[in-house]
Protein backbone atom coordinates (compact mmCIF):
# COMPACT_ATOMS: atom_id res chain seq x y z
CA UNK A 1 0.00 0.00 0.00
CA UNK A 2 1.46 3.33 -1.06
CA UNK A 3 1.02 6.11 1.46
CA UNK A 4 0.91 9.75 0.46
CA UNK A 5 0.51 12.03 3.45
CA UNK A 6 -1.80 9.57 5.19
CA UNK A 7 -3.93 8.92 2.09
CA UNK A 8 -3.67 5.41 0.65
CA UNK A 9 -5.96 5.80 -2.35
CA UNK A 10 -3.58 5.11 -5.19
CA UNK A 11 -2.78 1.49 -4.37
CA UNK A 12 -5.41 0.57 -1.82
CA UNK A 13 -6.67 -2.97 -2.49
CA UNK A 14 -9.29 -4.07 0.11
CA UNK A 15 -9.95 -7.78 0.00
CA UNK A 16 -13.76 -7.40 0.41
CA UNK A 17 -14.87 -4.24 -0.01
CA UNK A 18 -34.32 -6.79 -1.20
CA UNK A 19 -34.99 -6.49 -4.50
CA UNK A 20 -38.13 -4.31 -4.96
CA UNK A 21 -36.09 -1.12 -5.17
CA UNK A 22 -34.36 -2.43 -8.31
CA UNK A 23 -37.05 -0.75 -10.42
CA UNK A 24 -36.06 2.61 -9.01
CA UNK A 25 -32.40 1.86 -9.64
CA UNK A 26 -33.12 0.87 -13.21
CA UNK A 27 -35.11 4.04 -13.77
CA UNK A 28 -32.45 6.32 -12.33
CA UNK A 29 -30.13 5.99 -15.32
CA UNK A 30 -32.45 5.91 -18.34
CA UNK A 31 -29.60 6.38 -20.81
CA UNK A 32 -27.69 3.35 -19.57
CA UNK A 33 -29.88 1.17 -17.35
CA UNK A 34 -28.45 -0.58 -14.28
CA UNK A 35 -24.71 -0.52 -14.86
CA UNK A 36 -22.74 -3.74 -14.31
CA UNK A 37 -19.08 -2.71 -14.24
CA UNK A 38 -16.09 -5.04 -14.30
CA UNK A 39 -13.37 -3.68 -12.00
CA UNK A 40 -10.00 -3.61 -13.78
CA UNK A 41 -11.73 -5.86 -16.30
CA UNK A 42 -12.55 -8.86 -14.15
CA UNK A 43 -9.81 -8.77 -11.52
CA UNK A 44 -11.20 -11.63 -9.48
CA UNK A 45 -10.97 -13.97 -12.46
CA UNK A 46 -8.14 -12.73 -14.72
CA UNK A 47 -4.97 -10.64 -14.36
CA UNK A 48 -6.02 -7.07 -13.64
CA UNK A 49 -6.06 -4.42 -16.34
CA UNK A 50 -4.93 -6.76 -19.09
CA UNK A 51 -6.54 -7.44 -22.44
CA UNK A 52 -7.29 -10.93 -21.12
CA UNK A 53 -9.30 -9.44 -18.24
CA UNK A 54 -11.14 -7.03 -20.54
CA UNK A 55 -11.97 -9.80 -22.98
CA UNK A 56 -13.34 -11.96 -20.17
CA UNK A 57 -15.40 -9.08 -18.78
CA UNK A 58 -17.06 -8.63 -22.15
CA UNK A 59 -17.74 -12.37 -22.36
CA UNK A 60 -19.33 -12.25 -18.90
CA UNK A 61 -21.76 -9.58 -20.01
CA UNK A 62 -20.57 -6.37 -18.38
CA UNK A 63 -22.11 -3.10 -19.47
CA UNK A 64 -18.94 -1.17 -18.62
CA UNK A 65 -15.26 -1.92 -18.22
CA UNK A 66 -13.77 0.02 -15.31
CA UNK A 67 -10.03 0.58 -15.57
CA UNK A 68 -7.15 2.95 -14.85
CA UNK A 69 -4.99 5.30 -16.88
CA UNK A 70 -1.31 6.11 -16.62
CA UNK A 71 0.96 8.04 -18.95
CA UNK A 72 4.33 6.87 -20.26
CA UNK A 73 7.38 9.06 -20.71
CA UNK A 74 6.53 9.36 -24.40
CA UNK A 75 2.98 10.53 -23.55
CA UNK A 76 1.04 7.38 -24.41
CA UNK A 77 -2.02 6.59 -22.33
CA UNK A 78 -1.70 3.10 -20.90
CA UNK A 79 -3.72 0.93 -18.54
CA UNK A 80 -2.28 0.69 -15.03
CA UNK A 81 -3.77 1.07 -11.57
CA UNK A 82 -0.47 1.87 -9.87
CA UNK A 83 1.76 4.76 -10.79
CA UNK A 84 4.71 2.45 -10.38
CA UNK A 85 4.95 -1.08 -11.74
CA UNK A 86 3.20 -3.31 -9.22
CA UNK A 87 5.76 -5.85 -8.00
CA UNK A 88 3.19 -8.51 -7.07
CA UNK A 89 2.07 -8.87 -10.69
CA UNK A 90 5.13 -7.80 -12.68
CA UNK A 91 7.98 -9.96 -14.00
CA UNK A 92 11.05 -8.79 -15.86
CA UNK A 93 12.48 -10.28 -19.07
CA UNK A 94 14.08 -13.07 -17.03
CA UNK A 95 10.76 -14.00 -15.46
CA UNK A 96 11.64 -12.61 -12.02
CA UNK A 97 9.10 -10.67 -9.97
CA UNK A 98 10.20 -7.14 -9.18
CA UNK A 99 11.64 -6.35 -5.78
CA UNK A 100 12.26 -3.05 -4.06
CA UNK A 101 10.97 0.23 -5.43
CA UNK A 102 9.65 -0.41 -8.93
CA UNK A 103 10.02 2.08 -11.81
CA UNK A 104 7.36 4.72 -12.34
CA UNK A 105 5.16 4.32 -15.39
CA UNK A 106 5.77 7.99 -16.22
CA UNK A 107 9.56 7.40 -16.32
CA UNK A 108 9.35 4.58 -18.89
CA UNK A 109 8.71 4.74 -22.60
CA UNK A 110 6.03 2.45 -23.94
CA UNK A 111 8.73 0.27 -25.52
CA UNK A 112 10.43 -0.11 -22.14
CA UNK A 113 7.11 -0.90 -20.49
CA UNK A 114 6.53 -3.77 -22.91
CA UNK A 115 9.49 -5.67 -21.48
CA UNK A 116 7.44 -6.58 -18.41
CA UNK A 117 4.95 -9.46 -18.10
CA UNK A 118 1.84 -8.70 -16.01
CA UNK A 119 -0.07 -11.90 -16.68
CA UNK A 120 0.48 -13.82 -13.45
CA UNK A 121 0.33 -12.86 -9.78
CA UNK A 122 3.31 -13.77 -7.58
CA UNK A 123 1.90 -16.81 -5.73
CA UNK A 124 3.89 -15.90 -2.62
CA UNK A 125 2.48 -12.38 -2.36
CA UNK A 126 -0.29 -11.21 -0.03
CA UNK A 127 -2.07 -9.93 -3.12
CA UNK A 128 -2.36 -13.44 -4.55
CA UNK A 129 -4.41 -14.58 -1.57
CA UNK A 130 -7.07 -11.98 -2.29
CA UNK A 131 -8.07 -13.54 -5.61
CA UNK A 132 -7.86 -17.35 -5.47
CA UNK A 133 -10.08 -17.71 -8.58
CA UNK A 134 -7.84 -15.58 -10.78
CA UNK A 135 -6.42 -17.56 -13.70
CA UNK A 136 -3.02 -16.48 -15.08
CA UNK A 137 -2.44 -15.37 -18.65
CA UNK A 138 1.29 -15.46 -19.22
CA UNK A 139 2.68 -13.00 -21.74
CA UNK A 140 0.22 -10.19 -21.03
CA UNK A 141 1.71 -6.71 -21.28
CA UNK A 142 0.42 -3.39 -19.97
CA UNK A 143 -1.87 -2.34 -22.83
CA UNK A 144 -2.46 1.06 -24.34
CA UNK A 145 -5.80 2.78 -23.97
CA UNK A 146 -6.09 2.53 -27.74
CA UNK A 147 -5.89 -1.26 -27.58
CA UNK A 148 -8.84 -1.29 -25.17
CA UNK A 149 -10.79 1.15 -27.33
CA UNK A 150 -10.21 -1.07 -30.34
CA UNK A 151 -11.47 -4.08 -28.38
CA UNK A 152 -14.72 -2.47 -27.28
CA UNK A 153 -15.36 -1.01 -30.73
CA UNK A 154 -15.04 -4.51 -32.17
CA UNK A 155 -17.38 -6.07 -29.59
CA UNK A 156 -20.70 -7.46 -30.78
CA UNK A 157 -22.67 -5.22 -28.40
CA UNK A 158 -22.08 -1.72 -27.00
CA UNK A 159 -19.57 -1.63 -24.16
CA UNK A 160 -18.91 1.51 -22.13
CA UNK A 161 -15.63 2.52 -20.50
CA UNK A 162 -15.11 4.01 -17.05
CA UNK A 163 -11.56 5.39 -17.08
CA UNK A 164 -9.81 6.55 -13.93
CA UNK A 165 -7.03 9.11 -14.12
CA UNK A 166 -4.33 7.96 -11.71
CA UNK A 167 -2.59 10.91 -10.15
CA UNK A 168 -2.26 12.43 -6.72
CA UNK A 169 -1.84 16.03 -5.55
CA UNK A 170 0.60 14.78 -2.94
CA UNK A 171 3.07 13.24 -5.41
CA UNK A 172 2.87 15.52 -8.47
CA UNK A 173 5.93 14.09 -10.21
CA UNK A 174 4.34 10.63 -10.52
CA UNK A 175 2.05 11.68 -13.39
CA UNK A 176 1.42 14.60 -15.74
CA UNK A 177 -0.16 17.74 -14.33
CA UNK A 178 -3.98 17.56 -14.17
CA UNK A 179 -4.56 19.81 -17.19
CA UNK A 180 -2.05 17.91 -19.32
CA UNK A 181 -3.46 14.55 -18.23
CA UNK A 182 -7.00 15.67 -19.02
CA UNK A 183 -5.97 16.98 -22.44
CA UNK A 184 -4.37 13.64 -23.39
CA UNK A 185 -7.52 11.78 -22.40
CA UNK A 186 -10.00 14.11 -24.08
CA UNK A 187 -8.00 14.30 -27.31
CA UNK A 188 -7.67 10.53 -27.61
CA UNK A 189 -11.33 9.82 -26.86
CA UNK A 190 -12.50 12.42 -29.35
CA UNK A 191 -10.09 11.23 -32.03
CA UNK A 192 -11.29 7.64 -31.53
CA UNK A 193 -14.94 8.69 -31.69
CA UNK A 194 -15.85 7.02 -28.39
CA UNK A 195 -16.35 9.98 -26.03
CA UNK A 196 -20.10 9.36 -25.87
CA UNK A 197 -19.59 5.93 -24.33
CA UNK A 198 -16.95 6.94 -21.76
CA UNK A 199 -16.97 8.18 -18.17
CA UNK A 200 -13.85 9.77 -16.68
CA UNK A 201 -13.47 9.17 -12.96
CA UNK A 202 -10.87 10.15 -10.38
CA UNK A 203 -10.16 10.61 -6.70
CA UNK A 204 -8.21 13.68 -7.78
CA UNK A 205 -11.05 15.91 -8.97
CA UNK A 206 -8.72 18.43 -10.61
CA UNK A 207 -8.67 16.27 -13.75
CA UNK A 208 -12.46 16.03 -13.73
CA UNK A 209 -12.87 19.79 -13.57
CA UNK A 210 -10.38 20.11 -16.43
CA UNK A 211 -12.17 17.45 -18.51
CA UNK A 212 -15.51 19.26 -18.12
CA UNK A 213 -13.92 22.52 -19.18
CA UNK A 214 -12.45 20.92 -22.30
CA UNK A 215 -15.39 18.67 -23.18
CA UNK A 216 -18.59 19.64 -21.31
CA UNK A 217 -20.52 16.65 -22.64
CA UNK A 218 -17.99 14.10 -21.41
CA UNK A 219 -19.40 12.23 -18.42
CA UNK A 220 -17.38 12.53 -15.19
CA UNK A 221 -17.50 10.61 -11.92
CA UNK A 222 -16.20 11.87 -8.58
CA UNK A 223 -14.62 9.02 -6.60
CA UNK A 224 -14.75 9.27 -2.82
CA UNK A 225 -13.65 7.37 0.23
CA UNK A 226 -14.32 8.23 3.86
CA UNK A 227 -12.41 5.92 6.17
CA UNK A 228 -10.48 6.47 9.37
CA UNK A 229 -7.09 6.49 7.65
CA UNK A 230 -8.11 7.31 4.08
CA UNK A 231 -10.37 10.22 3.25
CA UNK A 232 -10.17 12.30 0.08
CA UNK A 233 -13.01 14.72 0.88
CA UNK A 234 -12.49 15.76 4.50
CA UNK A 235 -11.20 19.24 5.26
CA UNK A 236 -7.68 19.47 6.66
CA UNK A 237 -6.78 22.10 9.20
CA UNK A 238 -9.86 24.03 8.14
CA UNK A 239 -8.96 23.96 4.46
CA UNK A 240 -10.42 22.04 1.53
CA UNK A 241 -8.95 18.63 0.76
CA UNK A 242 -6.23 18.80 -1.92
CA UNK A 243 -8.13 16.07 -3.76
CA UNK A 244 -11.37 18.01 -4.34
CA UNK A 245 -10.21 20.75 -6.72
CA UNK A 246 -10.49 23.50 -4.12
CA UNK A 247 -14.04 22.61 -3.08
CA UNK A 248 -14.65 22.45 0.65
CA UNK A 249 -16.86 19.95 2.44
CA UNK A 250 -17.39 22.51 5.21
CA UNK A 251 -19.01 24.90 2.75
CA UNK A 252 -21.74 22.36 1.89
CA UNK A 253 -22.50 21.41 5.50
CA UNK A 254 -20.72 18.07 5.17
CA UNK A 255 -22.81 16.81 2.24
CA UNK A 256 -20.60 14.69 0.00
CA UNK A 257 -23.26 14.43 -2.76
CA UNK A 258 -23.54 18.22 -2.81
CA UNK A 259 -19.74 18.51 -2.99
CA UNK A 260 -19.77 16.13 -5.97
CA UNK A 261 -22.51 18.18 -7.61
CA UNK A 262 -20.48 21.35 -7.09
CA UNK A 263 -17.58 19.68 -8.91
CA UNK A 264 -19.92 19.34 -11.92
CA UNK A 265 -19.68 15.55 -11.86
CA UNK A 266 -22.46 13.43 -13.33
CA UNK A 267 -21.79 10.45 -11.07
CA UNK A 268 -20.93 9.97 -7.41
CA UNK A 269 -18.79 6.85 -6.99
CA UNK A 270 -18.29 6.23 -3.25
CA UNK A 271 -16.59 3.42 -1.35
CA UNK A 272 -19.47 1.02 -0.85
CA UNK A 273 -19.30 1.07 2.95
CA UNK A 274 -19.96 4.83 2.89
CA UNK A 275 -23.30 4.41 1.12
CA UNK A 276 -26.66 4.80 2.86
CA UNK A 277 -30.19 4.99 1.44
CA UNK A 278 -30.41 8.59 2.64
CA UNK A 279 -27.24 9.56 0.77
CA UNK A 280 -28.44 7.78 -2.36
CA UNK A 281 -31.73 9.66 -2.21
CA UNK A 282 -29.91 12.97 -1.75
CA UNK A 283 -27.63 12.25 -4.71
CA UNK A 284 -30.61 11.40 -6.89
CA UNK A 285 -32.37 14.62 -5.89
CA UNK A 286 -29.27 16.45 -7.09
CA UNK A 287 -29.39 14.60 -10.43
CA UNK A 288 -26.39 12.37 -9.71
CA UNK A 289 -26.08 8.70 -10.51
CA UNK A 290 -24.62 6.59 -7.66
CA UNK A 291 -22.05 3.93 -8.52
CA UNK A 292 -20.34 2.35 -5.48
CA UNK A 293 -16.98 0.56 -5.63
CA UNK A 294 -15.66 -2.22 -5.26
CA UNK A 295 -18.42 -4.64 -4.29
CA UNK A 296 -17.55 -8.34 -4.22
CA UNK A 297 -19.77 -9.75 -1.48
CA UNK A 298 -23.18 -10.97 -2.64
CA UNK A 299 -24.95 -9.68 0.48
CA UNK A 300 -23.47 -6.22 -0.11
CA UNK A 301 -24.59 -6.35 -3.72
CA UNK A 302 -28.15 -7.21 -2.72
CA UNK A 303 -28.23 -4.49 -0.05
CA UNK A 304 -27.00 -1.79 -2.40
CA UNK A 305 -29.29 -2.82 -5.25
CA UNK A 306 -32.20 -2.72 -2.83
CA UNK A 307 -31.10 0.74 -1.65
CA UNK A 308 -31.42 2.07 -5.19
CA UNK A 309 -27.90 2.47 -6.57
CA UNK A 310 -27.57 2.94 -10.33
CA UNK A 311 -24.87 0.34 -10.82
CA UNK A 312 -21.99 -1.40 -9.08
CA UNK A 313 -18.30 -1.95 -9.73
CA UNK A 314 -17.06 -5.46 -8.95
CA UNK A 315 -14.03 -7.70 -9.37
CA UNK A 316 -16.54 -10.48 -10.09
CA UNK A 317 -18.90 -9.33 -12.84
CA UNK A 318 -20.31 -12.87 -13.07
CA UNK A 319 -21.35 -12.68 -9.43
CA UNK A 320 -22.78 -9.19 -9.93
CA UNK A 321 -24.87 -10.23 -12.94
CA UNK A 322 -26.38 -13.02 -10.87
CA UNK A 323 -27.19 -10.60 -8.04
CA UNK A 324 -28.94 -8.21 -10.45
CA UNK A 325 -30.86 -11.11 -12.03
CA UNK A 326 -32.02 -12.31 -8.61
CA UNK A 327 -33.19 -8.82 -7.70
CA UNK A 328 -35.06 -8.42 -10.99
CA UNK A 329 -36.63 -11.85 -10.57
CA UNK A 330 -37.87 -10.96 -7.09
CA UNK A 331 -39.49 -7.83 -8.49
CA UNK A 332 -41.26 -9.84 -11.16
CA UNK A 333 -42.55 -12.34 -8.60
CA UNK A 334 -44.00 -9.56 -6.40
CA UNK A 335 -45.67 -7.64 -9.23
Amino acid sequence: MTRHGGLDIMSWNPARLAAPFILGALAAMPAYGFDIEGHRGARGLAPENTLAAFRLAIELGVDTIETDLGVTRDNLLVISHNQRLFAAITRDAQGRYLVGEAPRIHDLTFAQLQRYDVGRVDPHSDYARLFPRQKPSDGERIPTLQALIDMVKAAERPIRLNLETKLTPEAPDDAPAPEAFARLVVDQLQAAGVAARVTIQSFDWRTLVAVKRMAPNLRTSCLTIEASNTNNVATRNGRASPWTAGLSLAEVNGSVPQLVKNANCDVWSPFHRNVTPERIAEAHRLGLAVLPWTVNDEADMARLIDAGVDGLISDYPDRLREAVARAASAVNVKR
